[in-house]
């Protein structure tokens, strides 16, 4: 008996850390796979790669969200879609796009829009331009909003993804 539930401990403990390890995969595999975007459209914007794929992968949790895998958004951008048309019976208000990529574009877009955006073309500074898409009510979740992204930009280093933002300051 004692030693059934010593295996059994054993074996649980072996599947947390399996699923541990394969959580930590998830957002390593989200950076791979959307930084190319990401680094391209601050090189045609002057929005921070940073900015752009910590909110993503905050809003999108790194691609696993129902929104993300269903309706190719990984902003949280809400909006018309086809579930429905489709038959799908998960229901949403957010916007559906053609691609992750468009979902990217749109974001980046929706940033140049801004009354603020002109003074903040080109600035690495990724603490700055958070608040100030909170200023805009990007999201109504405030401080905590900008603290997750933050946590998100600074654990995946993603501030490295800058380098080339003086380029799109021109």
């Amino acid at each position: 008996m004692l030693l059934r539930k010593k295996r059994t401990l054993l074996l649980g403990g072996m599947l947390a850390t399996s699923i541990a390890v394969s959580a930590q995969k998830i957002p390593k595999k989200y950076i791979q796979k959307f930084e190319p975007v990401a680094v391209d459209l601050m090189k045609e914007t002057g929005v921070p790669a940073s900015v752009i794929l910590g909110v993503a992968m905050l809003e999108s949790g790194s691609g696993t969200s129902r929104n993300a895998k269903l309706l190719n958004n990984h902003f949280g951008i809400v909006g018309k879609n086809n579930l429905a048309k489709r038959g799908e019976t998960y229901r949403s208000v957010y916007r559906e796009f053609a691609s992750d990529t468009a979902s990217f574009r749109y974001f980046a877009r929706l940033c140049t829009r801004r009354k603020w955006y002109a003074g903040m073309k080109g600035n690495a500074d990724y603490q700055e331009w958070l608040k100030k898409l909170i200023q805009s009510n990007y999201s109504s979740a405030g401080q905590v909003w900008i603290d997750r992204v933050t946590n998100v930009i600074k654990r995946y280093k993603l501030y490295e993804l800058d380098g080339d933002l003086k380029l799109a300051k021109q």
